[in-house]
């Protein structure tokens, strides 16, 4: 028999904090499964979003695509169905209850796989809908998530054994969810939206080099008036702010990773001016390039 709702929350609440060491996102044994536990508000956090599935027991989080804010607490749950650039941040969370979260990442072969096994499918190819949304978990979906993160207290065999039939059943669940049909549409070959994915991946693994946006177009199979359409309704964005975000989140990285002023860190993400580089920074992340870095690296002592 399945436990009341609030049980449920508060037996994953349990198995997080249990297996949460370290404040932040701690990796576990289990393949694309990591748990989340801050202790305090924090800043916005600046990153590439990986397909995913996230779950909040306890705090509240905020996360911003685009121009687009995502609220969501407990018992609420965040899917991201493409690598998106993204800015998170907890806004509530204390000592005492700490915000806790369950994050499964998943691939577009996964989702096919579950949804060539169901009866489930797209409406139609023309339902183009946000590589992001927030839904209500169901005490079925909740039920599975905790089978699958009671498998850190079992033995290897467990998890070598039961882990990828628990994943497909929380992905199955969430497929059938109230907004399933956005991550549907992201395994079907073919879809304005798988074609936009196909897209992002090429800009993602492609960030540095130079990029027109009739090769984007022509990689999408559609013309440039359509392909900015369903781009954005995909990414909240414009695939130039798209753009833009990717490479000053990847200059920021290389900034902090290795010995790079502006101006070089400003050429190696494909800027050819390095005011723009400096004022665009600005812009996103608050204030400019080294006095970020400078801030960042002191909040880490």
């Amino acid at each position: 028999m399945t436990m009341p709702y609030q049980q449920q929350l508060d037996e994953l609440a349990r198995l997080i904090h249990q297996h949460t060491v370290n404040e932040g996102v701690n990796s576990t044994e289990l393949p694309s499964l990591s748990l989340i536990r801050e202790s305090d508000i924090t800043e916005p956090i600046f990153r590439l979003n990986e397909a995913s599935f996230c779950i909040v027991v306890q705090g509240q989080k905020e996360m911003l695509l685009g121009q687009e804010r995502f609220q969501y607490g407990p018992g609420s749950y965040i899917v991201a169905t493409m690598d998106l650039p993204v800015s998170g941040q907890v806004i509530e969370a204390s000592p005492v209850a700490p915000y806790l979260a369950l994050k499964l990442e998943f691939t577009n072969s996964e989702i096919l796989e579950v949804v060539q096994h169901t009866r489930l499918s797209p409406k139609s190819n023309d339902d183009t809908r946000r590589a992001m949304y927030v839904s209500k978990t169901s005490p079925e979906l909740l039920n599975a998530v905790i089978r699958l993160a009671q498998l850190l207290e079992g033995d290897t065999e467990d998890i070598f054994m039961l882990f990828p039939l628990f994943k497909k059943e929380i992905l199955y669940r969430v497929l059938k969810g109230p907004q399933g049909s956005a991550l549907r549409q992201m395994a079907q070959e073919g879809s304005h939206t798988y074609r936009i994915r196909n897209v992002i991946e090429h800009i993602v693994t492609h960030v540095r080099l130079p990029v027109r946006i009739e090769e984007l177009a022509e990689l999408a199979n559609m013309s440039q008036a359509s392909f900015h359409r369903h781009f954005k309704a995909v990414t909240a964005m414009s695939p130039l702010q798209f753009i833009k975000q990717l490479r000053l989140q990847e200059a920021r990285r290389l900034l902090m990773s290795q010995a790079v002023d502006a101006s070089e860190a400003a050429y190696q993400v494909g800027y050819e001016s390095p005011s723009q580089f400096s004022r665009e920074y600005s812009r996103l992340f608050g204030c400019p390039p080294m006095e970020d870095i400078k801030r960042l690296r002191g909040s880490l002592y």
